[in-house]
């Protein structure tokens, strides 16, 4: 296959499965006459979709704001995390039960203590996206600077150099792709913990992010205006996977070749 045709397939499979999907939710709506309180048409649902655009579109800056934030300092203090794990085995054998446990703690069940804690505010939804992105970010930039090739650490150390000196020139260059890589879940964790805070932050009234208008939606049983929520949520969740996969594109360009991962 060629090269324009394997794009244009790419581009165009999911848009038919999309399609195919949408005109099965139809007519399976229309022959055994769904109320629309439990399942609207995909009509009913673009219809809403459009008459709330934007509502949903400033929503949805808000939820990207908080959940861009997260995923940075998921990144910043994942990385340092990694970095004093790579470090210390000691560190590592006596912390990562901890770190696993941010990995499996209920969200849903700290968040109360997280609004007691910090507050009805900004700063909440961003603790609760941290909180579910970071684990990604620390695993896998632990295994890359683990994970180096044997002949050049023994260059490297040949050569003199210093604990510090290969963990700046030789370390960190190689965990660059598994950071990339932990981004990739991370930036989808992020949106889903920033969402999950507002539907308990936005309770207070003080917020609209789009977790608020879906709890404020389902309390109405405005099920078309729900779902047309919930598609907002899933372009912000691509919108972001999609920046961090053009980040990675373009630092990887320096360690890795830039066709094998965007093939990926």
């Amino acid at each position: 296959m060629k090269p324009f045709a394997r794009q244009l397939a790419t581009i165009a499979s999911p848009f038919l499965l999309f399609v195919l999907v949408a005109i099965v939710w139809h007519v399976v709506v229309q022959i055994f006459s769904i109320p629309k309180i439990i399942l609207p048409s995909p009509l009913a649902v673009v219809q809403a979709l459009w008459e709330e655009k934007w509502i949903l579109l400033s929503a949805s800056w808000i939820t990207l704001k908080a959940a861009a934030v997260g995923l940075v300092c998921s990144a910043i203090f994942g990385s340092l995390i990694a970095v004093l794990f790579s470090q210390s085995s000691l560190l590592r054998v006596a912390l990562y039960p901890y770190v696993i446990f941010l990995q499996t703690v209920p969200i849903v069940a700290i968040a109360p203590l997280l609004i007691i804690w910090s507050g009805n505010n900004f700063r909440t939804i961003v603790l609760v996206a941290v909180i579910i992105s970071i684990f990604p970010v620390i695993s896998n930039v632990t295994s890359g600077l683990l994970s180096i090739n044997e002949n050049l650490r023994d260059l490297f150390r040949m050569q003199g150099a210093t604990r510090w000196q290969m963990l700046i020139k030789l370390r960190i260059p190689s965990a660059l792709s598994q950071l990339i890589l932990g981004l990739r879940v991370s930036s989808g964790l992020s949106v889903i913990g920033a969402i999950v805070a507002e539907f308990f932050v936005g309770n207070s009234g003080e917020y609209d992010g789009l977790g608020t208008i879906m709890t404020a939606r389902q309390a109405l049983l405005r099920t078309p205006e729900l779902m047309a929520a919930l598609i907002a949520c899933t372009l912000l969740g691509i919108a972001l996977f999609g920046l961090v996969n053009l980040l990675g594109a373009t630092v990887l360009r320096r360690w890795t070749k830039t066709d094998g991962f965007e093939s990926e």
